[in-house]
This record gives structure tokens, sequence and C-alpha cells, in this order.
């Protein structure tokens, strides 16, 4: 089964896709902050979309094998309309939820610290992750990434 990985045209296509989004995130964040942030490598959300480049990577490149007409083309482009539109609606409304429980707490902690002697520290890896979905341009970003790469790639 191994052996067959390099030679999947659909996988490889898809996982380039995804790759590409995701150095992107790292350079787009090392221009913004002027640190390398690795988290953003194998992290989700920020720009553009990973996860619309890689789903619309695999919907072209089914297009491009199969046609519009098939079968498969129809399932992936559902696949990645159901991706997108979660990672737009569920997964960003989760994230803001995330940044009004963190800023919740970090309220909850300053008011501690004026009240005690030894105030409670809020510790970093105990916040709730707030970069986990999309705006609606991350996702049209990743999807214009994913389907013009794969047809870059295979023309």
């Amino acid at each position: 089964m191994l052996q067959q990985l390099p030679g999947n045209y659909y996988l490889n296509m898809s996982i380039l896709s995804w790759l590409t989004a995701q150095v992107i995130k790292v350079l787009i964040a090392l221009f913004i902050t002027k640190k390398f942030d690795l988290e953003r490598l194998i992290g989700s959300g920020g720009m553009p979309s990973s996860h619309s480049a890689l789903v619309c990577g695999l919907a072209t490149a089914v297009f491009i094998r199969h046609g519009f007409d098939s079968f498969e083309f129809a399932v992936a482009v559902v696949l990645a309309l159901i991706v997108m539109y979660d990672a737009m609606g569920v997964r960003r409304a989760a994230g803001e939820q995330a940044k009004t429980l963190n800023k919740l707490v970090n309220w909850y902690v300053f008011h501690q610290q004026s009240e005690e002697e030894d105030p409670p520290v809020l510790e970093t890896d105990k916040m709730l992750k707030e970069l986990i979905g999309h705006t609606p341009l991350e996702v049209i970003s990743g999807a214009i990434l994913g389907i013009g790469l794969v047809i870059l790639v295979s023309i």
C-alpha cells in the first residue's frame, strides 16, 4: 500500500495544496511578527485556509481526471463545501467563544491579583485556542490556492 502512495495523484495534489497553504501561513506570520512560529506549520486557522486548499485541491484533481459529470467530482465538491462551511461557521464561532472566555479568565485573574498576596498565575498553555476557524476571505484564498496550484502542476 505504501508503494502506491507516491503515485496517488489525488492524494499528492491534496497534500501539496495543504502543505503550500501551511508554508504560506508560516511566512505571513514571520513577516508580521518577525518571529518564526512553527505552530503555524501544523496549526489550524489563519490565512490562507489549508483545509480549503486541501479539499479544493482534491476536487480540482478529481475534475481534471474524471470531469465535471463524474460521481467522484460530485463527492469531492460536496466534501469541499462541507469543510469550507464548517471552517467559516462552527470552528470560527468556537474560536470567537474561546477569545471571550480567555478575556473573562484574564479579567478574573487580574482582579484576584489585587485582592490576594499570592495571586494566581494564568498559565498560557491553559488558555483556549482562539485561532481555529477562518474568515470568508481566508477560506476563499485557500480555495483559490488549492484550485490554482493543482491546475498549475497538472498543465
